[in-house]
C-alpha cells in the first residue's frame, strides 16, 4: 500500500492583508531576528540616554 503525500498546507508564520497589499511570511529567518533585535536595543540605549 501506498501512502498519500499530505495535501494540507502548513499556515504562514506572519500575514498581512492591508487594502491591495497581501504580504505573507512563511519562515522567518534567523538573521532578520538578529538585526531587528539589534536595531531594537540600539534605538532603546539611543532614546534612553538623551
Amino acid at each position: 500500500m501506498t501512502s498519500k503525500p499530505s495535501t494540507t498546507r502548513q499556515r504562514p508564520q506572519f500575514e498581512l492583508r492591508c487594502g491591495g497589499l497581501h504580504l505573507i511570511i512563511q519562515r522567518v529567518p534567523g538573521w532578520l531576528i538578529t538585526l531587528a533585535t539589534a536595531a531594537i536595543g540600539s534605538g532603546a540605549a539611543w532614546w534612553t540616554s538623551r
